[in-house]
């Protein structure tokens, strides 16, 4: 049983990149926590009657379709993705490789929710046995990833556009993929940043998170990519036309005439993909009863945008439909608590699940204070500011906007704003290029008004806080005309001023439409340099701020408003939860970001305990980039995708300088426990299990050792020039000795000195031991090696790098074509300064987001090793240095591959000469490099 506390220490628990191992849990009986194991259960919290009063963050209601599908998602990508096509496999290898991002790679829960929709797609039926997923009534299957704010839900957007538009084009016939994609937004805000997922746009996602491997990139522009605005899928009905005052009276569009104008060159297309971002605006009115009381222009939307579906549907064919949201419920025009969840959700990476792996900001709510606590619930009454009656009275009358702040609301400001000046203030000391920002989610725009007075005027008694310039006031029925333009009005910011009309006082006189764009792109570019809204430091708005607004530089949040339920708490939360930073510690997870949050009842979990002041500024970026003016330092070499190799008649393999191979037999599941599907649900009455101990009795060592040659001979077969037999002979008797050996270690040891768990062990590590022992073989006794080179780019080059950002030490270089070094380790940048500086070097770059890299086997496991450095030197020759300080068997395997590319690079001939070195100390770094000239020179005079 886990053990109990009364508060939490750590909110961060678990890797981004791992599937979650531990949550979190809350005994609302005993008031306490709980680490459990395991993976939290999908699901979301339900406000209930006690959660105003008592400390009850609501009701738990679970997804179990989710957990269904979760667990048969795990056990498929831990079979290796059985069913799919090779391009999808391609795919799924490339974005779960660890070695092959050089920035960051892609989280867990972006993986999952892409392999999730995959399953659905591509595994065997046999796999869905026992999973129903409701529609929402529609003729077209919609599905629905539900992620929280600030996961990267754009992102899993393009990886699921790729593995479409791959397929389609490789698969012309295969009915289940679609090559054109239509992308449906809540808003020009979110249109705006979906551009990034359209392959024909730069930038874009595909270059900038490496989504596509290379050799695949042409291919992903035979796809079409149309994003739209869903004011785009309004129409007028008959009865709206009659309604009008106009000599026109054809009558509505038809549904051809409809479809042509929303798809405009995708208007042949059929068979779509369809992608709904913030798709918790798209939803289906069943009935007048199920949505009374909704907003209407809440139900006009969500009419508009699904019967615009419909319309595509019926004339075009919609292939399927992918939801995406952080909170996917249908509104309910009574209660909050009332609201539905998307009965077709089939994956689910929720906040708490963010919180504990670190990928947003940690929220830290207001838990006490020295004043009276509320009277029913005796907490500080900042927790949740509105629902005092006073608070709640005033704010909710048509005040003028020069009438005060309740008191309580004034107190709320002047704490929270103190702490935002010290923020403020530490960002400054640091040089930051843009201030914290604290925003305002007000219940109406009488009390908006009456905040910017306050703070305008300085009723805070905040100085910092009382500049109107800084203060970004979002009048909501201005930005609404803004959204509904399909297309976006050039900003006034960047148009010439000449010509503009002004007003008596010399402003300029603005359009509606002008004003709606101004402040638009205000609100898009809070917290970005050198852009309009780069110097705003409070964002005062009515109800949530729009989907899409990602500023990352929110520290502090004020909640003016009634908050029923957890789902409102986290649309607003979610304003302020994107990180800045995305470094790991040495525990291999993110440090903490804090968000500290007056007025929003937010009770998922608890703040950490932590007393280290306001949130700290965003450690300063440095853009990593080629420097045009030192195009005279770029360095090419060959970007080689292998090395073939031509073997030696007779084989051989040292035992003594093999590797040694290490089996965790504690890592291969044995026994598996199943129970039938009765009624949607399993009966554990009849438990049946499938135990693989069974297999040692089947798998003697000459079994093992007969399938062993087999598919070793399967991967050596090509590069031999031998006959069929004598290739097995020799395979046979080098793996029997090897088998045999103590070159295959099985652990625990226990496992180790049993025949009978040795042999299973072996068996369901075979592909392991297979992939070892080829690679061992094949370096061995190659005759000859032959590079293969990369078709779509032979070459590569530093003028390749595209640009980069980081927070790490760096450096600028003199005789590098990348105008900043950066520093790993002090002994990186000691050898950076000798190679800037030494007298015997042409050029160098440190290898880092360059893309050169060598694969070579560990572990029975292919892995890309990148050397540290690339030198050009005086004499014309080419290194590549390593940094090691410590040598052991994976960095003398390493070495060991280098080497052989370094020698059939050489042997090619047509790139140069190579050598490579790897030293154990800086120091060292000056006598290889006088060696080398001395060898170069006497080989020039030789």
């Amino acid at each position: 049983m886990a053990t109990e506390r009364k508060t939490i220490d750590r909110l961060i628990i678990n890797g981004p990149y791992e599937e979650p191992s531990e949550y979190w849990h809350y005994n609302r009986e005993r008031r306490m926590y709980s680490k459990e194991s395991g993976r939290r259960p999908a699901g979301y919290l339900k406000a209930s009657q006690q959660s105003r009063i008592f400390d009850d963050p609501g009701i738990f209601v679970e997804i179990p379709r989710v957990d269904f599908i979760r667990d048969r998602v795990r056990s498929w990508r831990r079979a290796g993705y059985p069913g799919v096509t090779s391009i999808t496999k391609r795919l799924l290898e490339h974005w779960n490789d660890p070695d092959g991002f050089a920035d960051r790679r892609f989280f867990f829960c972006q993986l999952e929710a892409a392999e999730t929709l995959i399953w659905l797609t591509e595994a065997h039926e046999s796999e869905r046995v026992g999973l129903n997923i409701p529609g929402d009534g529609s003729e077209f299957r919609r599905l629905c990833a539900k992620m929280a704010t600030g996961t990267g839900k754009t992102v899993v957007m393009a990886m699921v556009i790729a593995w479409h538009i791959l397929n389609k084009v490789t698969y012309s016939q295969d009915p289940r993929f679609s090559k054109n994609i239509l992308v449906v937004a809540p808003g020009l805000t979110v249109k705006n940043r979906l551009e990034v997922i359209n392959p024909a746009a730069e930038p874009n996602y595909y270059r900038e998170f490496d989504i596509v491997p290379s050799s695949l990139a042409q291919k992903l522009n035979e796809g079409k990519v149309l994003i739209r605005n869903w004011h785009a899928l309004n129409w007028e009905t008959d009865e709206q036309i009659a309604k009008k005052r106009s000599v026109d009276k054809r009558g509505a569009k038809s549904d051809e005439a409809y479809v042509r104008e929303v798809l405009g060159e995708m208007s042949r297309a059929r068979n779509l993909l369809v992608i709904n971002d913030e798709a918790h605006h798209a939803w289906r009115s069943n009935s007048r009863k199920s949505t009374r009381g909704v907003a209407k222009t809440d139900r006009d939307q969500a009419t508009k945008w699904i019967g615009g579906l419909d319309r595509i549907h019926r004339t075009r064919r919609i292939l399927d439909c992918y939801d995406f949201s952080a909170t996917p419920f249908v509104p309910s025009g009574r209660t909050a608590a009332e609201e539905s969840l998307f009965d077709w959700i089939v994956s689910d990476f929720g906040l708490n699940d963010a919180i504990e792996s670190g990928l947003v900001k940690t929220p830290r709510v207001v838990v006490r204070d020295d004043a009276v606590p509320d009277a029913k619930t005796y907490r500080s009454k900042l927790y949740h500011i509105y629902d005092d009656p006073e608070v709640r009275d005033d704010l909710n009358r048509r005040a003028k906007p020069e009438e005060p702040l309740p008191r309580l609301v004034n107190d709320a400001y002047r704490l929270l704003g103190y702490d935002w000046r010290e923020a403020a203030r530490s960002w400054e000391e640091k040089e930051h290029q843009v201030p914290p920002v604290m925003i305002t989610v007000a219940n109406r725009t009488e009390t908006a008004a009456r905040v910017f007075h306050a703070l305008k005027v300085n009723h805070v008694r905040i100085e910092e806080m009382a500049n109107p310039d800084r203060i970004l006031h979002i009048d909501s029925r201005v930005l609404k005309r803004a959204e509904e333009s399909e297309e976006p009005i050039a900003s006034v910011a960047t148009q010439p001023d000449n010509g503009t009309a002004r007003t008596s006082n010399g402003e300029r006189r603005l359009t509606a439409a002008q004003r709606a764009e101004e402040l638009r792109m205000k609100v898009d570019t809070v917290g970005k340099p050198g852009l309009p809204g780069a110097n705003v430091q409070n964002v005062i708005s009515v109800g949530m701020l729009s989907e899409g607004w990602d500023a990352k530089t929110v520290t502090h949040i004020m909640g003016l408003r009634a908050f029923t339920s957890q789902l409102l708490c986290e649309q607003v939360v979610g304003r302020g939860l994107r990180r800045t930073s995305y470094e790991l510690n040495d525990a291999g997870m993110f440090n903490p970001e804090y968000v500290n949050i007056f007025g929003v009842p937010f009770t998922f979990l608890p703040h950490e305990q932590d007393d280290s002041g306001p949130p700290k500024p965003p450690e300063p970026k440095t853009a990593i980039e080629p420097d045009p003016d030192k195009v005279e330092h770029e360095i090419s070499w060959p970007n080689i995708i292998r090395i073939d190799r031509t073997l030696h008649p007779r084989l051989s393999l040292d035992l003594d300088k093999l590797e040694p191979l290490e089996l965790d037999a504690s890592r291969s599941p044995r026994i598996a426990e199943l129970a039938p599907i009765v009624d949607g649900k399993p009966d554990v009455s009849r438990i049946d299990s499938i135990n693989l101990t069974k297999l040692a009795n089947e798998f003697r060592t000459q079994r093992i050792v007969f399938e062993t040659a087999r598919d070793v001979f399967d991967q050596l077969q090509p590069n031999w020039e031998g006959g069929r037999v004598q290739l097995i002979a020799q395979l046979v008797k080098i793996i029997y000795q090897v088998i045999e050996s103590d070159r295959i270690r099985i652990i625990p040891p226990l496992f180790h000195r049993s025949d009978l768990e040795r042999r299973l062990t072996i068996t369901l590590n075979m592909d392991r031991v297979v992939r070892h022992l080829t690679s061992a073989i094949d370096s061995e006794n190659a005759e000859r090696i032959e590079p293969i080179f990369d078709a779509d780019r032979p070459i590569r080059s530093t003028s390749d790098m595209q640009t980069w950002y980081t927070g790490k030490p760096c450096e600028h270089t003199g005789r590098s074509h990348i105008n900043m070094c950066v520093f790993d380790s002090a002994w990186e940048a000691s050898e950076a300064f000798e190679l800037d500086r030494n007298p015997n070097v042409e050029s160098w770059v440190k290898n880092d987001h360059l893309g050169f890299e060598v694969l070579y086997v560990h572990g029975g496991v292919v892995r890309k090793y990148r050397p540290d450095f690339l030198i050009r030197m005086k004499t014309g020759s080419m290194l590549v240095l390593e940094t090691k300080g410590q040598i052991n068997d994976e960095s003398r395997t390493k070495r060991d591959f280098l080497r052989e590319w370094v020698n059939a690079v050489n042997q090619h001939g047509g790139f140069g000469y190579w050598r490579e070195a790897m030293t154990q100390h800086p120091a060292e770094v000056r006598g290889i490099l006088e060696r080398i000239v001395h060898h170069d020179k006497t080989a020039q005079i030789s």
